[in-house]
């Protein structure tokens, strides 16, 4: 029995992890899908202060109020920012890190950072009458909520690195609409013997598209 803490992306919240969660459940598993503060059923929490340690902190209470200590942490694109640093503040905690279709950021980078100028458009076009929150983009989920600019500002401070962590997996959506943004990152871990790394047909949203895929990446760290 493993115990899967699961982290959505931007603007998504445990909604998008949910079925996933429950196959996981079935099968013997402990499965956590979030929330982070100031998304999806925590929409109400959102104020200018949500930045990316809230997030983190929201990881690291889950595994200390729950006494875990073999978690595997899954976080989907912005996702990967939150288990990076949520793995960094609690080592003893995690079992493993499977990043899906996310950024896997160093000591000293954000999301901000890692993404293309055209993405940094897309947030600052939707900060909307508040300007401390990125408006989803059209496409997306009718459930999709306003995400707190500050988290994806806000570099991340890493104590380690990951070679700490023995069991990593990267999982590579090879149908992007446009070109993927992942690619560099993807192929740089396919020449680590540090990482297993997977390529899924899918679109970003690899939870929706390929989830018997994902599955057994992640039951591959079970």
């Amino acid at each position: 029995m493993t115990t899967y803490v699961l982290v959505p992306g931007a603007w998504h919240g445990a909604w998008t992890f949910e079925p996933l969660a429950r196959e996981l459940r079935s099968l013997g598993h402990h499965a956590y899908p979030l929330s982070l503060t100031g998304l999806g059923s925590r929409r109400h929490l959102l104020t200018p202060s949500v930045n990316l340690d809230t997030h983190i902190a929201d990881v690291v209470n889950l595994l200390e109020d729950e006494a875990v200590t073999d978690a595997v942490l899954v976080g989907h694109s912005y996702g990967g920012m939150v288990i990076t640093g949520a793995a960094d503040r609690v080592p003893e905690r995690v079992k493993g890190l499977v990043y899906v279709d996310a950024m896997v950021p160093e000591d000293g980078q954000s999301t901000w950072s890692l993404v293309s100028d055209n993405e940094r458009e897309w947030y600052l076009d939707g900060t909307g009458e508040n300007g401390y929150t990125s408006a989803p983009l059209p496409f997306f989920d009718p459930r999709a909520t306003p995400h707190p600019l500050a988290s994806l500002l806000q570099a991340v401070r890493l104590e380690g690195d990951l070679a700490r962590f023995a069991e990593k997996s990267y999982v590579y959506a090879t149908k992007w609409p446009t070109p993927s943004p992942f690619t560099e990152l993807y192929e740089r871990l396919s020449g680590s013997p540090q990482w297993r790394t997977h390529a899924v047909e899918s679109g970003h949203n690899v939870m929706r598209e390929a989830p018997d895929q994902l599955l057994k990446v992640l039951l591959s760290h079970g």
